[in-house]
């Protein structure tokens, strides 16, 4: 379930009214930086939806009370005052919401952690597992390894892809991890 923000409340009311369990609201606030447009409230009700969580391309408020509500949800921060509009909708409101160049429909999946959120296409799910869990495993073999005492510079060959970049300045790094088989960067 997706939708932009209009200053109004009722649409995240609307777009609960028909979330499934595991649904993740997925709201586009456009990027304002001037104007909260989730808080404790609409997140309490995300969550009595049974919605897995709250992405929102914006600012929430009330920081405290989601912290507590344990729901996971994810902004571009914090921000006290809510909207003080209130816009048109648009008649696509419930289908989509804008995240950077990305249009994110139903037909995508939300991955979130700490470090951010990832829209994947639900065609592409398995591929991009499998590439993040060989990702992850090559890493966490890596630091295994610095922590042994055998860095990263070691690991990679850095000295190499130095001199490949000398005598080729085309040579990237990530070319280089490719080429011996190095995560990083990927």
């Amino acid at each position: 379930m997706r939708g932009p923000h209009y200053g109004s409340v009722d649409v995240f009311l609307e777009a609960l009214t028909d979330a499934r369990p595991g649904d993740v609201l997925v709201i586009d606030n456009g990027g304002r930086r001037d104007e909260a447009c989730v808080g404790d409230l609409a997140v309490l009700e995300a969550e009595a939806s049974g919605v897995a969580g709250v992405v929102v391309r914006g600012l929430h408020r009330d920081t405290p009370d989601l912290v507590g509500i344990g729901l996971p949800d994810f902004s571009y921060g914090r921000h006290a005052p809510g909207p003080v509009r209130l816009d048109p909708r648009d008649p696509d409101a419930l289908h989509t919401a804008q995240f950077g160049a990305h249009e994110v429909t139903a037909a995508d999946v939300v991955f979130a952690d700490d470090d951010g959120v990832l829209f994947v296409s639900a065609a592409r799910v398995t591929e991009v597992l499998e590439t993040a869990r060989a990702l992850f495993r090559t890493e966490r073999e890596q630091a295994r390894r610095i922590r042994a005492g055998d860095t990263l510079r070691a690991q990679t060959r850095f000295d190499a892809q130095l001199a490949g970049r000398a005598e080729d300045p085309s040579y990237t790094f990530r070319r280089h991890l490719r080429r011996i088989g190095g995560a990083i960067e990927e």
